[in-house]
């Protein structure tokens, strides 16, 4: 790997150092500028103690200081764990600590007020961004090929949480086979539209760096269709929720400076796919994982709307076969391993093959279908749900004996969990949803809860879920009945 693949954002500032790197509705940042920029933040971030693989827990809205503290972490050996802005205060340091985070930056003071001792707490105002002597020396500039870049937290097919360990190589490798496959030019305008905790979100930094092209931050307010039309973006990733609300917004045409819309996070509706199709938007489908660093396969720009109905072939640097009905990835992307409180795991096979979790083929034309889950989890509005950690906080609650959640379809999410309990007492919606959104989330807490019928309920207590997701489905839109 060339030394100048390692630092993109470096590598640029010196040929083009003028080209826009980073765009918002108040201020946009040359090459140059946001070179400086990360130059003095890592410095910054080394003399506080930052070592190399010391792993920082960042818990920051979508914006611009989010991307220079990243771009700044990997640049003085660090190790970013951006965290989820959904979670619950208290969820945040446990999260951080739970990977073995020694620092965590927040700009929310409660946050930083509700952790642990063992965290070291900055506030963006001990960053002091914009506001640092860049005379003094910088630090690395070079981003280690297979040195440990970020910890992205993710659902596991047991419940419990799973910590994707990424390696600088993984992040490069994907940006390179997705610029393959949809060119990404200087001049181009990646509309950043999904969260930074999200691969997908980091996927648009990195793709962005190594083409030269510029990310658009959008107003935190702006609907989508209003930041398309102000930033000029080119491109843009979604889910479904927000292409759905995308066209619910817009009676023509997509806008003439849009390229391309990639979509990901879980299946697109099919009736939602023609919608957008039929209405000249330019729609990529996509099959990826946090594992694999955002994308495994995906459609060409311009296919016709029978590719569009599958995830797409196979990009550069991944390889992706079929075993027993499951997806089986490797390649260049794959993650280093889980994080877990006792160490590094490995989930790779002997020969290096990562086994997904998700049932699919492959037809002839060589394009891979998804044909869903092997496990329970499901998406819901671009979000996964694993339903055994909604049961799991839902038996934690005074009076809750037994926990079942199930999905039901949405017409706006995809998908939305209804919980089916047996409770010692009476409990109100009201104050489930209350607890609830204490521990969880608020896209993972169910809309409805019923009572658990006894006869999904086996002799060896195997709950009899296909049962249960019918019941669901019959009682969907009908009174709640409360456990």
């Amino acid at each position: 790997m060339a030394q100048d693949d390692m630092d993109p954002i470096h590598r640029h500032a010196q040929g083009a150092p003028e080209r826009v790197a980073l765009w918002t509705p108040s201020r946009q940042w040359t090459y140059a500028e946001l070179d400086a920029e990360v130059t003095a933040t890592s410095h910054y971030l080394q003399r506080r103690g930052i070592r190399r693989e010391t792993r920082v827990a960042v818990h920051l809205d979508r914006g611009p200081e989010m991307v220079i503290v990243l771009w700044a972490l990997w640049r003085a050996g660090g190790v970013a764990v951006p965290l989820s802005t959904r979670l619950p205060i208290a969820e945040v340091g446990r999260q951080a600590e739970w990977v073995g985070s020694e620092v965590l930056i927040s700009a929310k003071t409660d946050v930083r007020e509700q952790a642990s001792d063992a965290l070291t707490c900055w506030g963006l105002d001990e960053l002091a961004i914009e506001g640092r002597n860049r005379s003094e020396a910088p630090g690395e500039r070079g981003l280690s090929a297979d040195r440990p870049a970020t910890i992205i937290f993710t659902s596991g097919s047991t419940g419990s949480p799973k910590a994707v360990l990424h390696t600088w190589r993984n992040h490069l490798y994907s940006a390179k086979g997705s610029n393959a496959n949809l060119p990404l030019r200087p001049g181009d305008r990646w509309l950043l539209s999904l969260p930074l905790y999200h691969v997908g979100g980091l996927a648009v930094l990195v793709r962005c760096a190594v083409a030269g092209a510029t990310v658009a931050v959008p107003d935190k307010t702006a609907m989508h269709a209003d930041a398309l039309a102000n930033t000029g973006a080119t491109h843009v990733s979604l889910v479904a929720t927000q292409l759905r609300r995308l066209l619910d917004a817009t009676d023509g045409p997509p806008p003439t400076s849009l390229q391309a819309v990639l979509l990901g996070g879980g299946p697109i509706p099919e009736a939602l796919l023609r919608r957008g199709y039929e209405r000249g938007w330019p729609l990529l489908t996509s099959y990826g994982c946090t594992e694999m660093a955002s994308q495994v396969t995906t459609t060409s720009p311009g296919a016709p709307f029978d590719d569009l109905r599958t995830a797409g072939r196979r990009l550069p640097h991944r390889r992706v076969q079929i075993n027993d009905g499951q997806i089986m990835v490797a390649g260049a992307p794959l993650f280093a391993a889980y994080v877990t409180p006792q160490g590094l795991e490995d989930p790779r096979t002997g020969d290096g093959w990562y086994p997904t979790g998700d049932r699919g083929r492959f037809d002839a034309s060589g394009r891979l279908h998804v044909l869903g889950r092997m496990d329970r989890m499901f998406v819901s509005g671009g979000e996964n749900v694993q339903p055994e950690e909604v049961e799991t906080a839902l038996e934690r609650i005074d009076g809750v004996e037994r926990a079942v959640v199930e999905p039901v379809p949405s017409a706006e999410y995809g998908q939305r969990p209804v919980a089916f309990l047996r409770t010692t007492r009476s409990l109100a919606s009201s104050h489930l949803r209350r607890v609830l959104r204490q521990r969880l989330p608020g896209f993972k807490v169910p809309d409805a809860f019923h009572s658990l019928p006894p006869e999904c309920v086996g002799d060896g207590l195997k709950i009899d879920h296909e049962q249960l997701r019918s019941r669901a489905r019959m009682l969907q839109g009908g009174e709640t009945e409360e456990g």
